[in-house]
């Protein structure tokens, strides 16, 4: 029961923290200063952010990147050994980005939210 208290205090605090320092500045920028996920999305998976709400993605990018951070404090924290602990983190942290990011692309291109190549 603490992992969950854990998880949901953390995935909390950090999508407010998200929400005000990235996501309300990436509203106020001109489209030259867009966040790197949003750079991510539109290289890899060619999202048309002429297509897509703005603001929902930003949304939806700031709800996933919290739950992959507090996933990521919760599986470390279950861990008793430090060294341990930052292995595990630093082995776990690339594929858990690039996989929610991974579905993230895939809903918006199934949803035919892709530029014309």
């Amino acid at each position: 029961m603490e992992e969950f208290v854990l998880f949901v205090m953390t995935f909390i605090f950090l999508f407010l923290i998200y929400q005000i320092f990235v996501v309300r500045k990436a509203r106020r920028r001109n489209s030259a200063k867009k966040p790197m996920e949003v750079r991510y999305l539109e290289s890899r998976y060619k999202i048309d952010l002429k297509l897509v709400d703005y603001k929902k993605l930003l949304l939806v990018i700031s709800i996933v990147s919290s739950f992959d951070i507090a996933l990521l404090v919760s599986i470390v924290m279950m861990i008793h050994n430090y060294i341990l602990e930052i292995a595990v983190a630093l082995f776990l942290i690339i594929p858990l980005i690039l996989f929610s990011y991974h579905l993230i692309g895939s809903y918006y291109v199934k949803k035919g939210m892709i530029k014309d190549v």
